[in-house]
């Protein structure tokens, strides 16, 4: 079993889980890893190594993928999350931005906002707007598109309101997945420092990331998947020196240049 980042207060557990689509396609075996409280571990891995999977399987949404939890244990605080559903999961504290953005393109800005926190029940006006107000400074940009419609938003824009939807359910952990997929350096850049700003204001966050020298830069705990398998864990500083994530995630060829 891979060490857990020395951290107290862990926020997510996820022990020995093994995850199959459909009757026999194995997609994730004996995974276990740990999200400290207001911590940001990164998960990295090749395409088809599990990475999506296993933010579906803590989010609850694996099911709508026909993804079964096969063995293991997912716990969020003394919140079991194994087996539940997405509104279980957004009511424990925890929410999935996932790949691709998927905003509801024919809403405007505001209704999509306002749609991130549905599955919390009854909201006091004053915690919408709290709500509103903190995803409003992180994203001024949005704040000066509220009526207009999400599709006609550019990429960035679409990922800042993927986002601003899933803050908007004050979640105390933030699944990201491959939040810079697509984006023009100077946006990746500012996607970087919304997770910081995240953070720091005391949300965890469990990112998975393709740019793997901006998730290892904003983690302080890195696992590497490999075809479903845990290979490696560490100090995100630690496997950013190894020899297989510089040459593999990082694009440096074994003599420390930058690989053609």
């Amino acid at each position: 079993m891979p060490e857990s980042p020395p951290e107290e207060e862990p926020a997510l557990h996820v022990e020995g889980l093994d995850v199959t689509y459909g009757r026999s396609l194995s997609a994730l075996r004996s995974v276990s890893l740990t999200v400290p409280h207001g911590g940001v571990v990164a998960l990295l891995g090749a395409n088809g190594a599990g990475k999506s999977t296993l933010l579906r399987a803590v989010s609850g949404t694996l099911r709508l993928h026909r993804g079964t939890v096969t063995a293991g244990r997912i716990r969020y605080g003394d919140t079991a999350l194994d087996g539940q559903d997405p509104v279980a999961a957004v009511r424990a504290g925890v929410v999935q931005v996932p790949e691709g953005r998927r905003v509801f393109a024919g809403l405007t800005v505001d209704e999509n906002l306002r749609s991130g926190g549905l599955g919390l029940g009854r909201r006091s006006p004053a915690l919408i707007r709290e709500s509103r107000d903190r995803v409003f400074a992180l994203f001024p940009r949005l704040a000066e598109r509220t009526g207009q419609a999400a599709g006609l938003l550019s990429g960035g824009e679409q990922q800042m309101l993927a986002i601003g939807r899933a803050l908007m359910a004050a979640p105390r952990l933030l699944l990201l997945d491959e939040p810079s997929l697509g984006l023009a350096p100077l946006m990746v850049n500012r996607i970087a420092e919304v997770v910081r700003e995240i953070n720091a204001q005391g949300t965890a966050v469990l990112l998975v990331e393709q740019n793997a020298g901006m998730a290892l830069a904003l983690a302080r705990y890195a696992y590497v998947l490999e075809v479903g398998e845990v290979r490696l864990s560490g100090p995100a500083d630690e496997l950013a020196r190894t020899d297989a994530v510089r040459r593999l995630y990082l694009g440096e060829a074994e003599d420390g240049r930058g690989a053609a």
